[in-house]
């Protein structure tokens, strides 16, 4: 049976993992390094390093870091964050990623998808997605939730995973920080047109909303969450225990 991953979120800004509500008032947590290895050890499955203002500034990831974080975790490390060409995907390779995550790159530019899926192989591109709800429908933003594109976010990741995306990132903006649960509806509208794994992402704020997520929605491969983790809302040995206890499949250390 397959097991469902736990996978925190690392998001950096200025070198620095920070957390927000709904993408904005953002603070800062901690070093990347620090947690990445704290992660690796305590048993979470993967981890995502989003540099969430590089596509909004207008700029290449922050390789320096991403390399020493890389360098002290020994599990999948999937990167995002300023991903417009095949050479940023290469570039973020070489500083030890296994995945590269794109999402506005992807939007200015949607030959990225097929063209990376080409080279590096499907299970290498990560389509990240921010959905919001915009007049009753799941609706794509581009910049770091920054920028409405006006286009239907299911259709654009049904495209995108028929082009190649190995797998796909929801991050329910109306959901995020917010600690009320996953979004339950606009993953499962998902769901439905993906058929390579789905990452929940946006909402988690206890175990119970990992358990609903799971049994509600047994096609989503994976919950991801940033806060409840870093400051031990939650903690990924306990969590797992739990999902165990509920007949979940997991991997634990």
């Amino acid at each position: 049976m397959i097991t469902k991953r736990i996978i925190p979120c690392l998001d950096v800004k200025n070198g620095w993992v920070v957390k927000g509500v709904n993408f904005a008032g953002l603070a800062d947590v901690s070093s990347p390094v620090a947690l990445a290895e704290y992660y690796s050890e305590v048993g979470a499955d993967e981890l995502v390093f989003y540099d969430i203002t590089a596509s909004s500034d207008g700029r290449k990831i922050f390789t320096d870091i991403l390399r020493e974080t890389a360098e002290n975790v020994f599990i999948p490390l999937t990167v995002g964050g300023g991903i417009q060409t095949l050479g940023d995907f290469e570039r973020v390779l070489s500083c030890g990623a296994d995945k590269v995550s794109v999402n506005s790159g992807a939007i200015a530019d949607p030959s990225i998808i097929k063209n990376a899926a080409k080279r590096y192989g499907s299970q290498c591109v990560v389509l990240s997605a921010d959905v919001a709800r915009v007049g009753g429908r799941f609706t794509l933003f581009a910049k770091g939730g920054r920028v409405n594109t006006g286009i239907d976010a299911v259709e654009w990741i049904k495209k995108g995973v028929a082009d190649g995306a190995g797998e796909v990132v929801l991050n329910s903006i109306d959901t995020d920080g917010v600690k009320k649960g996953f979004d339950l509806e606009m993953l499962r509208a998902v769901c439905e047109v993906a058929d390579v794994p789905v990452i929940a992402s946006g909402g988690a704020g206890s175990v119970s909303h990992f358990i609903d997520l799971f049994k509600t929605l047994p096609g989503v491969d994976a919950g991801l969450a940033a806060s409840i983790f870093h400051f031990g809302e939650v903690k990924i040995p306990d969590l797992k225990n739990a999902l165990a206890e509920a007949g979940i499949p997991v991997r634990r250390v």
